[in-house]
């Protein structure tokens, strides 16, 4: 029994550690883009490839040798890219609550379909804390937003969404988090490299503030947050793992206001509340 209790803390401290890099991941890509300190492809540039190289030297620390696994999921690396590449050039003009909604709506949905198919069994008190989470967070986001957006930005946005959740669906049949990580990361620069010269990147422009920022976003959050985010996804439920996520744009607006002195709201505490309450919900919820 104690023993469960420890690994049920663990697990739950894992879970909240990735939501944190995953939601940093948004702070440090829309403070470099909003002020124009490097363009969409160069940050994901280096994003993707500090965290390739990141993860090469922990897994050589680890393992005192590095072995590249020719027969991994091409899928999910080319997913990684999808996402990360659609995640910046959609921020370049789209409004932060509703990019956040799109991708993290998207996921949620395309995760409760996938959860159908593969027959998981879900009870009237996962469907009560999904409901109520996605809820909380149209509460959050909805009123605040206009919706005079580019609608190429939020399909752009709408298919990071569909990447992020094919490659968190993959990511539960792993068995080794750090080495499925640093090969997706690692065959994820490939893709990066090739669509610079199918698509003829100009305009290319970085300073050193915005470098930094990329590299942070690569190296920490994207590395080690994924790892994080790897370990978790084969000890819970698809449907659990696309509610769970629904406490990052939370978080998100939470690190905003710690870092770029936002205003916390009133509706920012209720709607918290909820989603919280929603994510307890369907996390505790017992399957037969």
């Amino acid at each position: 029994m104690l023993l469960n209790i420890k690994q049920n803390e663990k697990l739950l401290l894992t879970i909240f550690l990735s939501l944190i890099f995953l939601a940093l991941n948004s702070i440090l890509c829309k403070a470099a883009l909003v002020s124009n300190l490097i363009d969409a492809y160069s940050f994901t540039f280096f994003r993707i490839i500090s965290a390739a190289l990141t993860l090469i030297l922990i897994y050589l620390y680890k393992n005192k040798k590095l072995v590249f696994n020719t027969k991994t999921n091409w899928l999910s690396s080319f997913m990684l890219f999808i996402y990360a590449i659609c995640f910046s050039y959609s921020y370049l003009s789209i409004d932060a609550g509703l990019g956040t909604l799109l991708l993290f709506a998207i996921v949620q949905l395309v995760m409760v379909f996938a959860s159908l198919f593969y027959k998981e069994k879900i009870n009237i008190q996962k469907v009560i804390g999904i409901v109520l989470a996605i809820f909380g967070l149209i509460y959050l986001l909805y009123p605040t937003q206009s919706f005079e957006v580019s609608f190429y930005h939020a399909f752009l946005m709408i298919i990071s969404g569909i990447a992020w959740a094919v490659y968190t669906i993959i990511g539960k049949k792993s068995i080794n988090a750090l080495a499925n990580t640093m090969d997706n990361f690692i065959k994820a620069t490939l893709f990066v490299v090739l669509f610079y010269f199918v698509f003829t990147i100009d305009n290319l422009h970085y300073s050193f503030n915005g470098v930094v920022l990329a590299l942070i976003s690569g190296s920490i959050t994207s590395a080690l947050g994924y790892v994080l985010w790897y370990e978790v996804l084969p000890k819970i439920q698809i449907i659990t793992a696309g509610v769970i996520q629904l406490f990052v744009p939370i978080l998100s607006i939470i690190l905003s206001i710690i870092f770029l002195n936002e205003t916390l709201t009133n509706t920012l505490l209720v709607s918290t509340v909820i989603i919280i309450l929603g994510i307890l919900i369907t996390i505790f919820s017992k399957t037969k």
